[in-house]
C-alpha cells in the first residue's frame, strides 16, 4: 500500500509565515478528527470512560454527590450538574452532557449504572428522558470505585479548557470499565463497539494475568467466557467464534431472547418473552409483527410481493396475537399466543426467531484509546494487560502519596514527643526568648516544620495522656510506612495489594451473570410450499411466470409486443430459478414465488438486485441437488451442484470468476452424463470424459476446458452420455441441425484442454445439447 505523505506543501511564496489553501485545510482537518477521536467518541482503556462521562463523573464528586454513608448523598437537580460540568469542563452543548448523564443512569444501558438517577430516564422502548429541570441526579455506590482515589497523587491533573481550574486525564479506576460497561461510539474514520460483561468474571480474569503473564488463551476465557449485556438474553455463537472475535478485537456476535411457555387451561399455552437482545425493545418487536401481518404496499408497486403475501400467510398461521405485559415487576414481558393449541411450539418459536428483532447480531469492535494515547484495535489480553499496567502504577503513586504523608506525620509526632521530654526546658525558651523558632530549632535539632507544630501547640496536648496516644500514633505509622515501603519496593508486593483490593470490590459489588451463553444454530423458518409441478417461463427481455403442469406447448404462450420466448424450464414448485449475470454473480428466485401465467408475468429485475452495468444472459430452474456444467467464453469451466448457486441476498453471490471481455455461457445439467463436449468459434470440437473436470462448490474460474488461439472463443458445452445434437448455420445461411451418434462424437474425443479438431459436419456449430433437451 501506498503510504500518504503528510507534510504539509510549501508555501505559495516566499513569505515564511504564509500557509497554502491545502496545507490549512489538511492541518484543520487532522486536528478535528484527533479531537473527535481522543476527545469524544472512543473510551480510554484506563478508566473506560469518554472525556465528558469522565467530566460528568468529577463534577458530581467535587459537588459531594459522592456515596460515603449508608443513606448517600441527596440527589441534585440533573441542570444543576449539566451547569457545573458546561461551565468548569466541558464547553459544549448541555443536550450532549445531559444525554451522556442520562446513560450512565440507564440499567438497560449500562450492565453497572454510575448514576443513581431519580425521576424519568427512559425506557427500553426507546422513551426519552424528562427535562434536567425535573430529574435528579446523584453518584452510584460503584462510582466510588473511580473516585475514591483522585485526590491521592494517583492520577494527572491538567487545566481545563480555559485554564480557570484543573481537571483528571483519567480517574483512577479500580476496575477495568472499558469492559463491565462497554462503549459504543463513532469518530473520524474509527467506530467503537465494546459489549458489557460481568464483573465477578472480569476480575478473575484480571486476577489469573496480575498471576501469571503468561496465561494461556484457553484459560483467559474459561475466565471470561463473553459479553454479559444489561437486558440479559442468550448468546448463540459458538465457542470458537467469541474467542476469535477477542483475539482480533473484531467480530459479530449472535444473540437471542429468552423465553418460557405458560400453561393454560384446556391445552392451551402461550409463549412468553422476558429477555431481549441488546438493541431490541418490545416496541420494536410489536412493530415488526405488525409490518409481518400487515404488510404495506412498498413504493412503485401497484400490489403487495408474493414474498410479503406468503410471509403474512406463514406467520399468521401460528400467531393469533401479541401484546406487552412489561411493567415495574417484569422489565420485559411480551406474550405470543398461537393460533391454536396444536400449533407446534418449536414451530412458533422458529418464525419468531427468524423474521423479528428477537434473534439479532451483536458488532464487537474493541476500539479505544490505549495506554499510550493512541486509539487501536484491541484484544481482550491487551486490554486486561494494559490496565493492569495502569492500575499498578496507580497504586504505586497511590502508595507514594500515602507515604509522604505518613513520613510527614511521623515526623511531626518525632517533634512532640521531643518537647514532651523536655517541656519544661521548651516553656522557658518560649517564654525568654525574642525569637523562639530558631532558638527550639537550635537547641534541640528541629526543623521548620516541627518547630511550628510546637508552637501551635495547645496547652491540653501536653499532658501525660497525649503522649501514651503519641506513641501509640508513631507505633501504628511505622507500621504503615513499612508496608508502603514493601510495596513501593517489591513488585510481589504490589501485585498482591492490587489482586487483594480487586477481589474485595468483585465480592462487594459484583452479581450473577444475566446473559446466557449457549450455542443454537440461527432460527431459519422456511416457508411451506405444497410440491406441485409446473413450468417456468422465461420471455427474450426477462420477464418471467409459472404455469402449473408440465407438457406445455410453447407456441401457446403469449407475450408483450417485441417480445419473445428465451425458454421453457419444467420443475417443481419447491425448486429454485437461477439468473446469471454477465459480470459472473448468480441470482436465486423461488419458483414457488413467480407470478402466475394469467398474465405477461413480471421482470425478473423486479425480484433481484441487479448491479448498474450488468446484464442478464442466461437462466436455469430446476432442484438443488441437479449439477451444473458452467463455463465461460474464455474455455474455463467447472462443475457445482445448483444449490452452490443459491443465495439469500436479493444481490447474489459472485461465483464465476471472469476476464475483462468474458460472458459466461448457458449453465448445461450433468446428471447422468459421461462426456463434455466443447465448440469454438472457429469451428472446432472437442470431446473428453466428464470426470476430467472437478466440483468447486465455491466457484471461482475453473479448469481450462478447452485450449483456445487469441482471437477465438468458446460458444458452447454440454455434458451428454452417447449420442450429441449440434446446432448451427451452414451456407446460405440455413440453419443445420444435426445428432451425432456415439462413434461419430467419438472422432473428436481427446483430453481436456487440448485444441480440438476442426468440425467436419459442413457446418460450424454454435450450440451443442443433449438429444433430449430443448433449444432455447
Amino acid at each position: 500500500m501506498q503510504q500518504l505523505d503528510l507534510a504539509p506543501p510549501p508555501p505559495a511564496d516566499d513569505d515564511p509565515n504564509a500557509l497554502t489553501l491545502a496545507a490549512y485545510a489538511q492541518r484543520a482537518y487532522l486536528e478535528y478528527a484527533l479531537s473527535v477521536v481522543k476527545g469524544r467518541a472512543l473510551p480510554d482503556v484506563c478508566d473506560g470512560q469518554k472525556p465528558v462521562q469522565r467530566r460528568i463523573l468529577y463534577s458530581m464528586a467535587r459537588m459531594g454527590l459522592v456515596f460515603n454513608s449508608a443513606n448517600g448523598p441527596k440527589a441534585v437537580k440533573s441542570a444543576r450538574v449539566v451547569g457545573d460540568v458546561l461551565g468548569r469542563y466541558h464547553p459544549h452543548g448541555d443536550t450532549a452532557a445531559y444525554d451522556a448523564l442520562v446513560r450512565m443512569a440507564q440499567d438497560f444501558s449500562l450492565r453497572y449504572p454510575l448514576i443513581d438517577g431519580q425521576g424519568n430516564f427512559g425506557s427500553r422502548d426507546g422513551d426519552g428522558a424528562a427535562a434536567m429541570r425535573y430529574t435528579e441526579a446523584r453518584l452510584a455506590p460503584i462510582a466510588r470505585l473511580l473516585m475514591d482515589e483522585i485526590d491521592e497523587g494517583t492520577v494527572e491533573f491538567v487545566p481545563n479548557y480555559d485554564g480557570s481550574t484543573e481537571e483528571p486525564r483519567q480517574l483512577p479506576a479500580r476496575l477495568p470499565f472499558v469492559l463491565l460497561n462497554g462503549a459504543s461510539g463513532i469518530a473520524v474514520g474509527l467506530a467503537t463497539e465494546v459489549p458489557s460483561h460481568n464483573l465477578r468474571e472480569v476480575a478473575a480474569a484480571s486476577v489469573a494475568l496480575l498471576k501469571n503473564e503468561k496465561l494461556s488463551d484457553d484459560e483467559l476465557f474459561a475466565l471470561l467466557p463473553g459479553p454479559d449485556f444489561p437486558g440479559g438474553g442468550q448468546l448463540i455463537s459458538g465457542e470458537t467464534e467469541i474467542r476469535e472475535a477477542y483475539r482480533t478485537g473484531r467480530g459479530s456476535l449472535k444473540l437471542r431472547a429468552r423465553w418460557k411457555i405458560e400453561d393454560l387451561a384446556r391445552g392451551q399455552w402461550n409463549l412468553v418473552v422476558t429477555e431481549l437482545p441488546p438493541g431490541t425493545s418490545a416496541q420494536k418487536v410489536l412493530e415488526e409483527i405488525e409490518e409481518l401481518t400487515n404488510p404495506k404496499i412498498k413504493a412503485g408497486k401497484k400490489a403487495l410481493s408474493a414474498e410479503q403475501v406468503q410471509l403474512k400467510a406463514s406467520v399468521l398461521a401460528v400467531l393469533d396475537a401479541v401484546r406487552d405485559e412489561s411493567s415495574k415487576d417484569a422489565a420485559v414481558r411480551l406474550v405470543f399466543e398461537p393460533k391454536s393449541r396444536t400449533v407446534e411450539q418449536q414451530e412458533l418459536i422458529t418464525t419468531l426467531l427468524a423474521h423479528t428483532s428477537l434473534e439479532s447480531n451483536a458488532p464487537l469492535n474493541l476500539t479505544m484509546v490505549g495506554a499510550d494515547g493512541r486509539p487501536t484495535q484491541k484484544s481482550l489480553r491487551q486490554i486486561l494487560s494494559e490496565w493492569i499496567g495502569y492500575r499498578l502504577a496507580t497504586v504505586t503513586r497511590r502508595s507514594e502519596h500515602r507515604l509522604a504523608k505518613v513520613l510527614a506525620r511521623i515526623h511531626v509526632l518525632e517533634g512532640r514527643q521531643l518537647v514532651l521530654l523536655n517541656i519544661d526546658e521548651v516553656i522557658r525558651i518560649i517564654r525568654n526568648a525574642d525569637e523562639p523558632k530558631p532558638a527550639l530549632i537550635e537547641r534541640f535539632a528541629l526543623s521548620e516544620i516541627q518547630a511550628d507544630d510546637i508552637l501551635d501547640i495547645r496547652l491540653r496536648q501536653l499532658a501525660r495522656l497525649e503522649a501514651i496516644k503519641i506513641e501509640q500514633e508513631l507505633k501504628e505509622l511505622r507500621t504503615d510506612q513499612g508496608k508502603l515501603e514493601d510495596i513501593i519496593g517489591s513488585p510481589a508486593s504490589l501485585k498482591r495489594t492490587v489482586i487483594r483490593e480487586i477481589e474485595a470490590d468483585a465480592k462487594t459489588h459484583g452479581d450473577e451473570r444475566r446473559t446466557l451463553i449457549q450455542a443454537e444454530k440461527r432460527a431459519v423458518a422456511e416457508i411451506k410450499v405444497v410440491d406441485e409441478p409446473v413450468t417456468v417461463v422465461i420471455s427474450a427481455k426477462g420477464w418471467v411466470r409459472a404455469r402449473q403442469g408440465h407438457g406445455h406447448d410453447a407456441a401457446s404462450f403469449a407475450f408483450k409486443a417485441g417480445d419473445g420466448l428465451y425458454g421453457t424450464f419444467e420443475c417443481r414448485t419447491v425448486d429454485t430459478l437461477l439468473v446469471f449475470g454477465s459480470n459472473g454473480r448468480v441470482y436465486s428466485v423461488a419458483v414457488s414465488t413467480l407470478p402466475s401465467a394469467r398474465g405477461d408475468g413480471a421482470p425478473i429485475t423486479t425480484m433481484i438486485d441487479l448491479e448498474s452495468g450488468t446484464q442478464l444472459l442466461h437462466y436455469w430452474a430446476g432442484a438443488g441437488e441437479a449439477t451444473l456444467l458452467l463455463a465461460s467464453t474464455a474455455g474455463y469451466g467447472l462443475l457445482a451442484a445448483a444449490s452452490d448457486l443459491f443465495a439469500r441476498q436479493r444481490g447474489g453471490k459472485s461465483f464465476l470468476t471472469l476476464g475483462e471481455k468474458d460472458l459466461p455461457l448457458p449453465p448445461a445439467r450433468a446428471d447422468g452424463c459421461k462426456d463434455v463436449a466443447c465448440a469454438s468459434l472457429s469451428g472446432r470440437l472437442l470431446v473428453f470424459a466428464l470426470d476430467e473436470l472437478k466440483h468447486q462448490p465455491k466457484g471461482g474460474r475453473g479448469l481450462t476446458l478447452m485450449d483456445l488461439d487469441a482471437k477465438d472463443a468458446l460458444v458452447s458445452v454440454a455434458a451428454f452420455d452417447g449420442k450429441l445434437r449440434a446446432i448451427g448455420t451452414g451456407r446460405g445461411g440455413k440453419a443445420k441441425d444435426e445428432t451425432l451418434t456415439a462413434n461419430a462424437a467419438g472422432a473428436y474425443r481427446g483430453h481436456r484442454a487440448r485444441k480440438g479438431k476442426a468440425s467436419e459436419l459442413g457446418f460450424k456449430p454454435t450450440l451443442l445439447l443433449r438429444p433430449d433437451q430443448r433449444q432455447r
